[in-house]
């Protein structure tokens, strides 16, 4: 009877070391940081998992933590993404056994809103729970739902623009604690050209009671198609450690919503297309009277502003300078200045000039047609026309020749001193411009010998083939670069090269080398290039052939090297000393 009631005395505590061994060297658990979240945000997922370690000591120091087993946490993949994971170990004894304690931390982003289950994970012969986790939509916290960590909110200043109108985008990041990294994405959209308006700003703000420290930028898009245009969203990615200095992962997302963008309106009647909010025109420099001189220096300076554009889309100024006027102008100068409603564009250009003959002379009018996008309506930008008598050569010219027409001149009575000191004047005046004269014929003199000796130097010598020195080379095989890419650079690069083929004539600007260059093609296919660059052209520069102008260059080229080999000498090698309408005949 004592061997009975002993023997089951015996067996219990045995049978329960078993269990108790068993529990402890097979188990798993799995515990989300919390089971509601905001789309966007980032589920921290705890999983603890314990397991039998075979140790002795032929294995102590070689032992392999990397070996050890891991849930199968694949499953996930289907409704989370996984961000990041850690994983820490312990060993402890339990029945003289070694029993390992895995912990592993997953990072989870959820995938979608909405009811998402944590699925049965095993972990060798442990099976954990199933858990469930509500994913909230991407709307504003309440006071019954908890905080979130953070969050991107988008703003657009219109609910619809026209192509290549301004569309003002602001993206605030919201977050709490200190930040270790972060990384927020910019907008993009092939068929959009987008400019940042300056740097980020940073403050702090309170939303639902909380306080969030924000970053905020903002871009200036520029639609380039008519439809509908779809950023894509904003994201959000980084770190932070709380009080208490846990790593937290941070994660958001925001699309903004589709922006209509309307084709350019069948009434506007401009040449290029200028969406802005605000465009000025003036101009500064010219005399404020109405009387000028022939010869007179002037400077005239246009100024192009537009609000809501970037600098290259705007126009270039015509050079439509009349008869009787010489225009230089300058390299026009652009600018475009970030401001905190969006671009400003800047375009101003000098210009000289100089009137060449006597009469009446008139600057003509300017308009620029642009389109309003406060009002909705088309508006011009004008310059009055300014007319100028021109003044001084004529005259002058009769004062001078009135001696040789044989006219008396007044008398004057013996003794005048006025007329004793003009005698005087005019007798220094003959005597300077005597020696001025034979300094001149000496020069001259000099001039034929030389020239004389050189034609009768190549006489003697065989006729060889003129070659272009390196410089002009290397100028024109510059110019045919550029014209064959399409570089805005080429008109420069063009009268660069004609200034050096033609040292003796002033070459400034285009007009100027289009008078001395006899192919038509070259001011045909400038002119396309600079609306291809600067208008709003059909086509786009990457359809641009510079075949047709690298030709015409190249025969114009050949023809000026031929007629130097065979009338060079022709030509006087000094340049004139005034152009050639103010030489009085």
């Amino acid at each position: 009877m004592v061997r009975r009631l002993v023997f089951p005395l015996i067996l219990i505590p045995f049978l329960w070391s078993m269990v108790a061994s068993a529990v402890a060297s097979e188990s798993l658990s799995v515990e989300p940081d919390r089971t509601r979240l905001y789309q966007g945000e980032v589920l921290t997922l705890t999983i603890k998992g314990t397991t039998k370690i075979d140790i002795n000591l032929s294995n102590l120091f070689d032992f392999d933590t990397s070996k050890l087993p891991s849930p199968d946490i694949e499953k996930l993949e289907k409704d989370f993404e996984i961000l990041g994971q850690n994983q820490r170990y312990s060993i402890r004894t339990v029945n003289s056994e070694m029993i390992g304690e895995i912990t592993w931390t997953y990072q989870l982003a959820p995938r979608n809103p909405g009811k998402v289950t944590i699925p049965s994970l095993t972990f060798r012969d442990a099976v954990s729970e199933p858990v469930t986790i509500d994913v909230v939509d991407d709307n504003p916290p309440d006071q019954n739902n908890s905080p979130r960590d953070s969050f991107i909110e988008l703003n657009a200043d219109k609910d619809s623009v026209y192509v290549q109108e301004q569309l003002v985008l602001t993206v605030k990041l919201f977050f709490n604690g200190n930040m270790v990294r972060g990384e927020l994405s910019e907008p993009s959209h092939p068929n959009a050209i987008i400019e940042s308006l300056g740097k980020q700003t940073e403050y702090t703000r309170y939303r639902d009671g909380l306080r969030y420290r924000v970053v905020e930028r903002r871009y200036a898009i520029f639609p380039q198609q008519a439809g509908e245009l779809s950023l894509p969203p904003i994201r959000f990615e980084g770190q932070t450690r709380d009080p208490s200095g846990r790593l937290k992962f941070l994660r958001d997302s925001k699309q903004l919503f589709s922006i209509p963008v309307k084709d350019v309106p069948a009434e506007f009647s401009g040449d290029t297309w200028l969406p802005a909010s605000e465009l000025n025109l003036s101009e500064s420099g010219l005399p404020t009277v109405s009387s000028i001189d022939t010869g007179q220096n002037l400077s005239r300076t246009l100024s192009l502003v537009a609000e809501g554009l970037p600098a290259e889309a705007l126009p270039p100024f015509a050079n439509n300078a009349p008869d009787g006027l010489r225009a230089y102008p300058e390299k026009p100068e652009r600018t475009t200045v970030p401001t905190e409603n969006g671009l400003t564009a800047k375009l101003a250009q000098t210009t000289a000039l100089v009137p060449t003959r006597g009469g009446t002379l008139t600057l003509p009018e300017i308009r620029i047609p642009w389109w309003d996008t406060k009002t909705d309506s088309q508006k011009l930008a004008v310059i009055p026309e300014r007319t100028f008598e021109v003044t001084g050569a004529q005259s002058q010219a009769n004062v001078n020749t009135s001696p040789a027409t044989g006219s008396e001149a007044p008398e004057t009575e013996p003794g005048d001193s006025s007329s004793e000191s003009t005698d005087g004047r005019m007798e220094s005046g003959v005597n300077t411009w005597l020696i001025v004269a034979l300094i001149m014929l000496a020069g001259w003199v000099a001039t034929a010998l030389a020239w004389w000796a050189s034609r009768r130097g190549k006489n003697t010598t065989e006729a060889r083939p003129v070659k272009a020195d390196e410089s002009e080379k290397a100028l024109f095989e510059t110019l045919c670069q550029s014209a064959r890419a399409g570089a805005p650079e080429t008109p420069d690069h063009l009268i660069r090269w004609v200034k050096h083929l033609h040292p003796d004539r002033r070459v400034v600007s285009l007009t100027d080398a289009f008078e001395l260059i006899t192919e038509p093609d070259v001011e045909q296919e400038i002119g396309r290039l600079q609306a291809l660059t600067y208008g709003h052209a059909a086509t786009s520069a990457e359809d641009w052939q510079g075949k047709t102008l690298t030709d015409a260059l190249s025969r114009y080229r050949e023809d000026k090297l031929q007629k130097k080999a065979g009338s060079g000498s022709e030509k006087s090698p000094l340049p004139p000393l005034y152009p050639e309408e103010l030489n009085v005949r």
